[in-house]
């Protein structure tokens, strides 16, 4: 079964065809509110140019794109049809054009949008919605060095220095076994764990 694929952050890229200049812009999305805002400032912020097109997916079932006057389906169905091939879920893209005076043409116009979404991309970095275990770990001081040294399977999210260490953190499920055994295996023997339960965690794509 496939995973879809998130971005955490944002992403701005540039290309120039034909003298025109397009800007397209990723954005992580959960709610259709968020997209409206998006869109509104976009278009307060690029309020000279001459098309703002866009593609939404929040799921396999509410995606939506938009032409915004360029010739029908030349623009936001390139873009929506990149997110759909690199399985791409709650993102919404943007591709901004400032027209340059020459006439792309419809396959012309195809291309460029695709490009713009495609270029934005290249370099982001994708996460996985994987379940997890996310746990709690209390141990000394001396314990915390060689645990962040010697675990590194684990995932510190939040760390908390108080009359002792407490680390919050998830692993995958059969790694979290080896938690206590390896606890032993390198004598930290004051180590108190407890789990929290399986998460859907975004993790790295590439892990």
């Amino acid at each position: 079964m496939r995973k879809l694929k998130l971005i955490q952050q944002y992403y701005e890229n540039t290309i120039i065809i034909n003298k025109s200049r397009f800007i397209a812009e990723a954005f992580r999305v959960n709610t259709l509110d968020e997209i409206e805002d998006i869109l509104t400032k976009t278009r307060k912020k690029y309020y000279d140019a001459n098309h703002h097109c866009y593609a939404y997916r929040l799921d396999e079932n509410r995606q939506k794109c938009s032409d915004d006057g360029e010739p029908a389906k030349t623009a936001g169905a390139p873009i929506l049809d990149v997110l759909n091939k690199m399985d791409i879920t709650n993102i919404l893209v943007i591709v901004t054009r400032y027209f340059g005076g020459i006439l792309l043409g419809t396959g012309g116009l195809v291309r460029a949008y695709s490009s713009a979404t495609s270029e934005v991309l290249k370099n982001a970095k994708f996460f996985i919605l994987e379940k997890q275990i996310r746990f709690k770990a209390t141990l000394s001081y001396s314990a915390y060095q060689i645990f962040t040294k010697m675990f590194n399977y684990v995932h510190i999210e939040k760390t908390s220095f108080l009359d002792e260490v407490i680390i919050e953190g998830y692993c995958k499920e059969p790694l979290y076994q080896n938690l206590q055994k390896d606890a032993y295996t390198y004598k930290i023997g004051d180590i108190l764990l407890e789990n929290l339960g399986l998460f859907p965690i975004e993790v790295p794509a590439d892990i």
